[in-house]
């Protein structure tokens, strides 16, 4: 009898945990400027950090260009939520923003379950673009970094790229960080993170 009741309550315990919705899709994602924030100062906040699943292998490749592309600001940050950072661009300028969050351990098998769709295995890999100037004025007459567009995510892959976007054969490696986002060299037997200039990224160990 104690068997047969062990058997029942790990069933039901398997068919909850297939119910769990651990990851969103990208398009429910998306970035908020922090009050933080000042006229010499950037704090962001990526609600994928808190909504993605498990945490600690969120991956957020944060990238930060003026109107003529030149790169003002580039960072990996791995599980947390915010981008924090001084600057000293001026007040005038409209900032391009773009994020790319990737996490091999986390897909969206939960949420198509749950949604009645067929599932794809695919890993999260999300893409968000946007813009930010300094906006004065009611209701923020001090002045505060607002974003323009409010975009959502776009999940890179179910994304198909036209001709003119396909930079996947000139990518470049921008950095290799390791599995906590510090900036690493080659070395092998070590599990790294390779990142390139189209957003995308590879983790791979080379072994001795």
């Amino acid at each position: 009898m104690k068997r047969i009741l062990l058997a029942v309550l790990v069933l039901i315990g398997l068919q909850t945990q297939a119910q769990v919705i651990t990851c969103v899709p990208c398009d429910q994602l998306g970035m908020v400027m922090n009050v933080g924030s000042s006229e010499t100062s950037i704090s962001i906040y990526h609600s994928g950090q808190y909504m993605t699943h498990p945490q600690e292998h969120n991956v957020f490749v944060w990238e930060f260009s003026d109107q003529q592309g030149n790169l003002l600001h580039q960072e990996t940050i791995v599980d947390d939520a915010f981008c924090n950072f001084g600057h000293s661009w001026s007040l005038t300028d409209t900032i391009n923003v773009t994020v790319t969050l990737v996490n091999d351990s986390a897909n969206l098998d939960n949420w198509y379950i749950n949604q009645g769709l067929p599932l794809t295995g695919n890993s999260i890999n999300c893409l968000f673009e946007d813009q930010i100037y300094w906006e004065t004025g009611d209701p923020t007459p001090w002045g505060s970094w607002t974003f323009i567009h409010n975009n959502p995510g776009v999940d890179l892959n179910n994304n198909t790229l036209g001709i003119d976007d396909n930079v996947s054969d000139n990518k470049k490696l921008i950095k290799i960080v390791d599995l906590s986002g510090n900036d690493a060299e080659f070395e092998y037997n070590k599990v790294l993170i390779y990142i390139y200039s189209d957003g995308t990224y590879e983790k791979k160990v080379t072994l001795e």
